[in-house]
Parts: C-alpha cells; sequence; structure tokens
C-alpha cells in the first residue's frame, strides 16, 4: 500500500540544469534543495535500487564537509526510506571512500559533494552497487525524471518503511588504500599536504597517519588547511588552478620536504608538487602509476589494462603499450571511466 505526500507546488519542476550527464550538482538552496533531495532520494530508490534486487533494498550515503551536507542527505535519505529502502549513513567521508563503502557493503551509494566547485555548491555522485557508474546513459535521465514527477505529484510511501541508521567505514577504508601500496620499506619522506579545507583532512591522517589505530608509515606530514570547512576560507579546493596550489609550493620549500600534494575538495583528485615546489605533469603522475599496476598485473600472470581519458597525453598511451599493457581511452569524467572498469 502506499500514499503520497506532497514533496513541492504541482507545478511542473525542471531538473535538467542540476542533474547532468554523470552527476547531480548544483547551487543550494535555490537549484538544488531539501525538497529536491528528497525527490532524487525516493526516484534512486525506484530507478536503481528496487528494479535491481529480489533480496531487502538498501543503499550507502556519505557527504563531504559542505554546510548544507546534512540536511540534503537526511532528506535524499529519507526519500529512499519512503520507498522502502534501508539506508546505511557512514557520515563524514571522501568521494573514493563512499565507492568503497559501496563496494564492500554490495550496495548502491550516494556521495554528497560538488567537488572543487565553490562553496555555494553540492550535488551527489549516484552509483550502483560495486560502485558501478550511474550515468545519463546508465539510469541518472529516469532518475531526473520520476523525481520531476514526485515533485509535482508528491513521493508515494510505502507501509514498510525503510531503516536509516549509522555505520562507520573509515578504518576499513585506510586499511584497504594501505594494503595497495607498501609503504613500510620506504626511505622517510617530508609531505606537504594541502587539503584545501576538504575531506583530505580527515583522510589524509587516516590513511597516512595514524588517526585509525593503523601502523605509523615513515611519512612526515606536514599538514596544510586540515580543518574541515566546506566555506573554503583559505582558497578553494581546486588544485587545477595554479592559484590554489602557490601556499602547498611555499610550503614544500621552507619545510624542505620531498614533495606535495594537493587534494580537491572530496579528495578523490590529487595534484602532486616535487621538491622544487614545481608541478608535476598529471600524465607524468599517470604513466608512474600505470606502468607500476601494469608490473604487478603481470606478476601476478594477468593481462594489464589500464584505462585513460581522452585529455592524457600520448606518452601514458605509448610507455604502457611498450611495457606490454592494454590502454583504453574514455570520455572525460568519473562515471565514463568507472563504466569501462565495471
Amino acid at each position: 500500500m502506499t500514499s503520497s505526500q506532497p514533496t513541492a507546488n504541482s507545478a511542473t519542476v525542471d531538473l535538467t540544469g542540476l542533474v547532468k550527464a554523470y552527476d547531480v550538482r548544483g547551487t543550494y538552496p535555490d537549484q538544488f534543495s531539501v525538497p529536491v533531495a528528497r525527490a532524487l532520494g525516493a526516484a534512486f530508490a525506484d530507478v536503481v535500487v528496487l528494479a535491481g534486487t529480489s533480496e531487502r533494498p538498501a543503499i550507502v550515503i556519505g557527504n563531504d564537509m559542505r554546510p548544507s551536507g546534512p540536511e540534503l542527505v537526511d532528506a535524499f535519505a529519507q526519500g529512499a526510506a519512503d520507498r522502502g529502502v534501508d539506508v546505511v549513513l557512514i557520515g563524514l567521508c571522501s568521494t573514493d571512500g563512499l565507492y568503497h563503502a559501496s563496494g564492500v557493503l554490495d550496495l548502491p551509494g550516494a556521495m554528497f559533494t560538488a567537488s572543487h566547485n565553490p562553496a555555494e555548491y553540492n550535488g551527489i555522485k549516484l552509483c550502483r552497487a560495486g560502485a558501478r557508474p550511474v550515468g545519463e546513459a546508465t539510469g541518472l535521465v529516469e532518475v531526473r525524471t520520476t523525481a520531476e514527477r514526485y515533485l509535482a505529484e508528491g513521493v508515494p510511501t510505502t507501509t514498510d518503511r525503510g531503516q536509516i541508521t549509522q555505520r562507520e567505514t573509515l578504518t576499513d577504508y585506510a586499511v584497504f588504500l594501505r594494503d595497495l601500496v607498501d609503504l613500510t620499506g620506504s626511505r622517510p619522506l617530508k609531505v606537504v599536504v594541502d587539503a584545501g579545507n576538504g575531506m583530505g583532512g580527515l583522510t589524509v591522517p587516516a590513511v597516512l597517519g595514524t588517526e585509525a589505530g593503523l601502523e605509523a608509515l615513515p611519512l612526515e606530514i606536514v599538514p596544510l588547511y586540515f580543518e574541515l570547512d566546506g566555506t573554503f576560507p583559505n582558497h578553494e579546493a581546486n588544485p587545477l588552478e595554479p592559484e590554489n596550489l602557490r601556499d602547498l609550493q611555499a610550503a614544500v620549500v621552507e619545510h624542505g620536504a620531498d614533495l606535495g600534494l594537493a587534494f580537491d575538495g572530496d579528495a578523490d583528485r590529487c595534484f602532486v608538487v616535487d621538491e622544487r615546489g614545481e608541478p608535476v605533469n598529471p600524465s607524468a603522475v599517470t604513466a608512474l602509476v600505470g606502468l607500476r599496476e601494469v608490473a604487478r598485473e603481470k606478476a601476478e600472470g594477468r593481462e594489464p589494462t589500464i584505462i585513460h581519458n581522452l585529455i592524457t597525453s600520448q606518452v601514458v598511451p605509448d610507455l604502457v603499450q611498450a611495457a606490454g599493457g592494454r590502454t583504453v581511452r574514455t570520455r572525460v569524467g568519473h562515471s565514463f571511466i568507472k563504466e569501462q572498469m565495471a
């Protein structure tokens, strides 16, 4: 049995300016409001969750440090619960932390973040279980149109409403990342990290430090702007803009560090600065990581495949292929890369 509870007026609602090709992103609260979040939660439940399981449906939700996050998360969770979907809230996390939870728990997920956008923005990155992408070709259009209908007509609620619970996942996430690269045998390194008041301020002490209860690594971390603050009082958390790297570059030189790392707001993007304070070309980083993964996959008897987007330098596929790896080029956008990975 269902009933409808109106979430907005009955006028036709157009969410095309908010729901993009591979995520949801807009200004709060004029584009992205609490009623819109609730409608999107219900629509995500219908289109992605309920259509994809015969078991007790559930989702996992995380958010970054933006001030609008908690109430938008609550509205989205209520909308999903209205449709009979259980909700696991993991609280503050990086985007890749949410993807990790989606994989470990085998649940569809929603990460509330506007990444590197200014403070007035918020958004959602959606995924299916196992962090498989939800983009315009994999359900996001249907989520949008369903949410528009719910905003006009009301969200239908079920008698078997979903339960909302909380869960801590940061420690498991830190352990998982430590297992990807063994740093215990590294020479001692001094690393300056600019978190830009974003989620790197939470994840770096857990992964590279001892805040999650893990053993100390041979790293001396010099923190810059680790205080979580979604108003970004020091600079925008967008390391792609040169002016946002200046404090990091100066600190690397001042402290005689081996390298510097700058994270964006949801800590799923990282820019590297060398020991001279000079930016390292992202394609050079991609090539180094790619070559390492090729060697590891070959050592384990698997055919290595490296995915890169179309703005990557030709040096990357050339080096990977010369090392015996296969390369796959995708459009720019995380959902397009994840679609190939899935």
